[in-house]
């Protein structure tokens, strides 16, 4: 098992990407706190894990709320004695409005669960490493649209702002013994785009183009499955890089 006796928060554990990285790590060994907002599928999660030789265990929070994620990195460290991986899942979609419709309200809402939340989760590990004093390992979600056009401004941002925080934190704490990376996926089947609403049509219009060149949609599983890489001793010389998982979109 890769994952033995290792410590883990991952955020946006209820659904999609998050939900399939808990069930991997779980089955690797690894003792998970699950954050998300929905309790009563983190609930389902846990029972369907039940017999995975890790352990899992639910965190109702929302990841804008410094509070809450405080309170589950605080969690695994009185539950598991220690901290060794946070995964940065949780993210939202703008509504591809191109800059001249964006709102503020879209803005507020897109940067304070995917930057402020993985900024405050990051802080608040990197805190819990040092006292700790054996370096730890942090991985993020990003995605390709914060370098290609496959989503609307406010959301690609967002995303650019959480690879350059990544890349910081690699380089900031490299002698330390912190890794950072992100992983940066493509198409991919979760609920993010039905929790959007309806999409601003001009600017889905205007990037037709780009979506038009996207590979098959991929799975949950193959994000779980990088994850679990740079999670792992397997990707120990690995940081601060960004990994499309993309079926090669980015490059057509």
């Amino acid at each position: 098992m890769k994952l033995k006796n290792k410590s883990v928060v991952v955020t946006g554990a209820s659904s999609g990407m998050g939900k399939a990285i808990v069930e991997l790590f779980v089955k690797e060994g690894a003792s998970v706190i699950a954050v998300a907002r929905r309790k009563e599928r983190l609930d389902a999660l846990a029972t369907s894990l039940s017999d995975a030789p890790g352990r899992v265990i639910a965190f109702s929070g929302d990841v804008s709320q410094r509070d809450n994620v405080e309170e589950m990195i605080d969690l695994a460290v009185k539950e598991f004695g220690k901290l060794d991986v946070l995964v940065n899942n949780a993210g939202v979609m703008d509504d591809m409005a191109p800059i001249a419709q964006a709102t503020d309200e879209k803005y507020d809402f897109v940067f304070s669960v995917n930057v402020y939340g993985p900024f405050a989760a990051m802080r608040k590990a990197c805190q819990v490493f040092l006292s700790q004093g054996n370096g730890g390992n942090i991985i993020n979600v990003s995605s390709i649209g914060s370098i290609h056009q496959a989503a609307g401004p406010v959301y690609g941002a967002s995303k650019a702002a959480l690879n350059a925080m990544s890349k910081n934190t690699a380089f900031m704490y490299k002698k330390e013994g912190i890794r950072c990376n992100v992983i940066a996926p493509g198409s991919i089947k979760t609920e993010i785009g039905s929790a959007m609403g309806i999409p601003n049509m001009d600017g889905y219009n205007r990037i037709q183009g780009v979506l038009a060149l996207s590979p098959e949609i991929g799975e949950a599983m193959d994000i779980a499955k990088a994850a679990l890489f740079l999670a792992s001793d397997d990707s120990s010389y690995i940081n601060g890089t960004v990994l499309p998982v993309d079926g090669g979109w980015i490059s057509f």
